[in-house]
C-alpha cells in the first residue's frame, strides 16, 4: 500500500501515546514536539539498536557523551559561527518567514505560501540557524556560549583524549547520541524537521590512503541497517551520492540514504566523507596537535573521517510510515502497525477474557509480572477483547496473550501473532520464556488460524 499522509501518522501518534505537540496547552510551539509513554519506548528501542550495531558489536568504535553547551571557539573553528546559516526570506503582509530554497522561483516574482499575497517577499537574507545563550550571572557579548547544532564537533575535539584513553589505533570511530538544536526558519512536516532533535553520529577515523575505501563500507552497512535491522522496505529506499555543486564545504563526497516521505524523497542519514578538515581546523585554531601514530606507515598523521549521521526522530517517524497498514477484514478495518518486535514499544499484551472473573485477572495479573522482567510488557482490561486485540493492533505489539476460562483447568493461556492473527496455546509458565524467543528471533512462530473473539 502507498506511505499514509503525515496527517494520518499525526492522528494515530497523539491518540496512542506516541508523540505529543510540546506545550500544547499553551497553543504547542512549532518545531518542538513531545515524546508520549510509547513514543519514548520506540525511540529508545530505536538508539539501542544503533548503539549495538555501530558500538557494542564492533572492536573498532567506542563512544561518548559530551556536554551541550561547548566553548564558543569550538563553533568558530568548525566554521558554524560565520557559515551555518540558511537564506531566508519574510512576508510583508503576514510576518511569516520562509527558506528560500523551498520556494517554487525567485521572490519578487511569487505569492506567499502563507497568505497568498504577491510582491510581498523580501529579498534572500543569511539567517544563522545556531540558537545562542549566555553562560554566567552577565549577559554581555564576552558570555555567549551556543546549543549546539550537532554532535560531531565533540567527537573531533575529544580525539586526542580517546585515543589516547582507549590506546586506539587506526582504523577507528568515535559514536555519540544527543541532542542538537538548530534555529530552522521553517520547521515542519511533524517530526521531520525540528528545532531540538536527537542525533546518532560516528567519525570513523582512517588513513588518508583508505578514505575511498571506507566510504564505500559504511555506505554500504548503513543501508542495509535501515533494512535489516529496522526492517525498512528496500523498495522505498535509495542511495543519492552529492553532487560537487551541494557538498558541505568539508565533504569530497557524501551520499544520503533517503525514504519516500509522502512529501517525497527526504534525507534519513548522510555518510559524509570530511577529509581532515574538522581536525586540521581545530588544531590549528587550538595550537594542540590532533595527530595520531600510524603502525604501518610509521609516521604521525591527521586522518581522514568518514561520518555516518542521522537523526533519531526521522528514524521514528519512518518506522511509523513505514510500518502503517490498513487491512479490511470479514467486519471490519484494521489499523495495524507492522514493525519489528525488537522495536515494538510493548512486546506483549495480557488480557483476561473476562475482567468480571477475578479469578481470570488475577492470572493474568500474574503473568504480566512473569513476562516484565524479560520482555516489555502491558496489561489490559478495560475493553472487550476484539478492541483490545485492535488498540494492541494499532500500537505494533507483536503478540497478546489472553488468559480465558479454559486457563483455569489447563493452565495455558492463548498467544496471538500480530500479523498473521494465528494463535499458540502455551503453558502459561513456558509463556513468558516462549515470547522472549519470538520477540529475539530465537525461535519461528508456529500459529494456526482461529477466528478472533467477536468485540
Amino acid at each position: 500500500m502507498p506511505a499514509p499522509n503525515f496527517d494520518v501518522i499525526v492522528s494515530l501518534a497523539k491518540r496512542r501515546g506516541f508523540v505529543f505537540p510540546s506545550s500544547e496547552i499553551y497553543g504547542g510551539m512549532a518545531g518542538f514536539w513531545d515524546y508520549g509513554p510509547l513514543g519514548v519506548e520506540l525511540k529508545n528501542n530505536i538508539k539501542a539498536a544503533w548503539w549495538r550495531h555501530m558500538v557494542t558489536l564492533r572492536d573498532d568504535v567506542v563512544g561518548i557523551d559530551a556536554a551541550i553547551i561547548m566553548n564558543p571557539r569550538v563553533w568558530e573553528a568548525s566554521g558554524h559561527v560565520a557559515g551555518f546559516s540558511d537564506p531566508m526570506v519574510d512576508c510583508r503582509n503576514c510576518k511569516l518567514r520562509f527558506r528560500e530554497d523551498d520556494l517554487k522561483g525567485p521572490p519578487s516574482e511569487i505569492a506567499c505560501p502563507s497568505c497568498g499575497t504577491r510582491g510581498s517577499l523580501t529579498e534572500a537574507r543569511q539567517f544563522n540557524l545556531m540558537f545562542a545563550t549566555h553562560v554566567g550571572p552577565v549577559a554581555e557579548d564576552a558570555s555567549v556560549a551556543y546549543l549546539r547544532p550537532e554532535t560531531a564537533q565533540a567527537m573531533f575535539v575529544q580525539f586526542d583524549n580517546v585515543a589516547t584513553s582507549m590506546r586506539r589505533k587506526l582504523p577507528f570511530g568515535i559514536a555519540q547520541i544527543g541532542r542538537s538544536f538548530r534555529n530552522e526558519i521553517t520547521p515542519g512536516n511533524f517530526i521531520f524537521r525540528l528545532r531540538e532533535f536527537e542525533q546518532m553520529e560516528m567519525e570513523f577515523f582512517v588513513h588518508p590512503r583508505d578514505e575511498d575505501e571506507w566510504f564505500t563500507r559504511w555506505v554500504d552497512e548503513r543501508h542495509r541497517w535501515w533494512t535489516d535491522v529496522l526492517g525498512i522496505g528496500a523498495e522505498r529506499l535509495r542511495l543519492r551520492p552529492h553532487d560537487p555543486d551541494e557538498l558541505s564545504h568539508y565533504s569530497r563526497q557524501t551520499t544520503d540514504i533517503e525514504y519516500q516521505f509522502p512529501i517525497g524523497w527526504s534525507e534519513l542519514e548522510g555518510i559524509a566523507d570530511r577529509t581532515d578538515f574538522d581536525l586540521r581546523a581545530h588544531a590549528a585554531a587550538s595550537g594542540k596537535r590532533l595527530e595520531i601514530f600510524d603502525d604501518a606507515s610509521g609516521e604521525h598523521l591527521v586522518p581522514f573521517v568518514i561520518e555516518p549521521a542521522m537523526g533519531v526522530d526521522r528514524a521514528v517517524l519512518t518506522v511509523l510510515v513505514d510500518g502503517y497498514a490498513e487491512e479490511q477484514l470479514a467486519t471490519e478495518k484494521r489499523v495495524v502497525l507492522r514493525i519489528r518486535p525488537s522495536l515494538a514499544p510493548v512486546k506483549a499484551a495480557v488480557l483476561p477474557l473476562l475482567r468480571n472473573r477475578p479469578e481470570l485477572v488475577e492470572r493474568a495479573r500474574r503473568l504480566t509480572a512473569d513476562l516484565k522482567p524479560l520482555v516489555s510488557a502491558q496489561y489490559d482490561d478495560t475493553a472487550s477483547i476484539g478492541k483490545l486485540y485492535r488498540r494492541q493492533d494499532e500500537i505494533g505489539t507483536p503478540f497478546c496473550v489472553t488468559v480465558d476460562v479454559e486457563s483455569l483447568d489447563d493452565g495455558a493461556a492463548t498467544i496471538r501473532e500480530r500479523d498473521s492473527m494465528t494463535q499458540e496455546r502455551v503453558s502459561m509458565d513456558l509463556v513468558p520464556q516462549r515470547i522472549a524467543d519470538l520477540v529475539a528471533g530465537r525461535t519461528a512462530w508456529e500459529g494456526v488460524p482461529r477466528e478472533a473473539p467477536a468485540p
